[in-house]
């Protein structure tokens, strides 16, 4: 649990402040990742320090590149010296791969963070695409379509969930099935 205190405490401090509506929203993430503890196992935890975590890099204070998940993960590394695969799932949450390619910055996120282990990074996705931003639990074809309003079509967000939204909403389901199975 001291992993999980330390990551709620880490972005409170970076998000609370500045991102008050940022910081409402990962605190609905890191709720929908302790609701998956029967089915992470002793995964549980490191899940949901990341869903607490995952967008860190929206902080004034980490925004390097305009990327936050590799804003994020590089923070957490360099300067945290935070475990390798609480810099990944944080580096790869919700399509990270794809952005990272429409910004021409796929060499720079693959090249610094392997890819963690699907159903971990499934789960993290879980949380966040069934999260909306001000904290409120919704589907995940409700959030997909949220940030779609937010983001003008030609804008890297808008294009990069576009690409991304398939293999987005097969994460929900998987994790969704897998909750079913575990009742």
């Amino acid at each position: 649990m001291g992993h999980v205190q330390w990551a709620r405490d880490l972005a409170r401090r970076l998000l609370q402040e500045p991102l008050p509506r940022r910081w409402a929203h990962t605190q609905g993430v890191a709720e929908q990742a302790q609701t998956l503890a029967g089915v992470l196992g002793d995964d549980a935890d490191l899940v949901t320090a990341s869903a607490w975590l995952h967008d860190i890099g929206y902080s004034p204070a980490l925004a390097h590149t305009g990327f936050h998940p590799l804003d994020g993960a590089r923070y957490l590394y360099g300067v945290e010296n935070a475990d390798e695969q609480l810099c990944s799932l944080v580096a790869h949450h919700s399509g990270a791969l794809v952005e990272a390619e429409e910004r021409g910055m796929r060499g720079d996120l693959a090249g610094e963070f392997d890819l963690p282990r699907a159903e971990l990074l499934e789960a993290l996705t879980y949380s966040d695409m069934t999260t909306g931003p001000d904290g409120t639990h919704l589907p995940v074809e409700q959030r997909l379509s949220e940030i779609l309003v937010r983001y003008e079509p030609g804008d890297i967000v808008h294009r990069s969930i576009t690409r991304s939204s398939p293999d987005l909403i097969k994460a929900v389901r998987s994790i969704e099935d897998r909750l079913t199975d575990a009742r």
